[in-house]
């Protein structure tokens, strides 16, 4: 297990992009790291841990709190017993990978650990709702006016964002950050603005190259301007813009499931819902 460093950020968003497929499990995207990413280059990196054998990178893994580690594994891996073995052992307590007490491991259905870690004692966490919306064909037109953000916008994009999250930390420093940050060259942040030029809502869509599953990470609707089917109008503009401007095949989100709200206005915008899935739970 390693880091990448800095200079190795790229590297691992790029190999992200190539263990994405439609029709495979829903796994940590380029797009999550180039998110985290507005917490700065250096704690990215220090954030991100690395499984590797003869040379190849087999796992990948973000810290995306102390207590939350979030897994992507490459395709011929998932079933790779000896790597499920030596993930189990690092995300022990004594190996400080994940802080003691209670933490959580999210990683793609399917993969050998889970049935490990369940004999170390882990338990099922909440369930989330992946949803996909095949691009193939066009995206109808949103109804609503949307501004592609560049740097001298940031704080528009960052005000909608914390209009949206209580509790959100987003300043126009970390948008700037997340900018700066390599996944951010194939990404859109996209503000929607109601009749009168409000900004009303805002999302990011990532892409993990062309012909790739895109992700939408994050989406909000200002709390002022909610009920007025801005939702559904910014997720059909981040479906269009992943597919005629960024080539992806698909546009993926993810939400807990007892959010039924998101999981309507993903639905009411031609996203269909995915089998649940589960993080596992080490309890102190």
């Amino acid at each position: 297990m390693g880091t990448p460093g800095v200079e190795g950020l790229a590297s691992v968003a790029e190999k992200l992009g190539e263990w994405q497929s439609d029709g495979g499990p829903v796994q940590l995207h380029p797009g999550d790291l180039g998110w985290f990413h507005r917490f700065g280059a250096e704690h990215t990196a220090n954030s991100v841990r690395l499984w590797e054998r003869d040379g190849q990178t087999l796992a990948i893994g973000l810290l995306d709190e102390p207590d939350m580690l979030r897994l992507a594994l490459a395709p011929t891996a998932f079933e790779d017993e000896e790597l499920a073995q030596q993930l189990v052992a690092d995300v022990a307590p004594e190996r400080g990978v994940l802080i003691e007490g209670t933490v959580y491991l999210e990683a793609p259905t399917g993969a050998r650990i889970h049935d490990l870690l369940f004999k170390e004692g882990w338990d099922l966490d909440q369930p989330w709702t992946p949803l996909q919306r095949d691009l193939a064909d066009p995206v109808e037109d949103p109804g609503l006016r949307v501004d592609v953000i560049g740097p001298d916008d940031a704080p528009v994009r960052t005000a909608v964002q914390r209009a949206s999250f209580d509790g959100s930390t987003f300043t126009d420093e970390r948008w700037h950050a997340m900018a700066a940050g390599a996944p951010y060259g194939s990404a859109r942040c996209l503000v929607g603005r109601d009749g009168r030029g409000e900004a009303v809502a805002a999302v990011t869509v990532w892409s993990a190259g062309p012909g790739k599953p895109g992700l939408l990470e994050p989406m909000g609707v200002h709390r002022d301007f909610r009920g007025n089917g801005y939702g559904q109008a910014i997720t059909l503009a981040a479906a269009a813009a992943l597919r005629d401007d960024l080539g992806a095949s698909s546009a993926t989100v993810s939400t807990p499931s007892f959010n039924v709200g998101a999981i309507a206005t993903y639905r009411a915008a031609g996203f269909e819902a995915l089998p649940e899935t589960r993080d596992q739970i080490r309890r102190a």
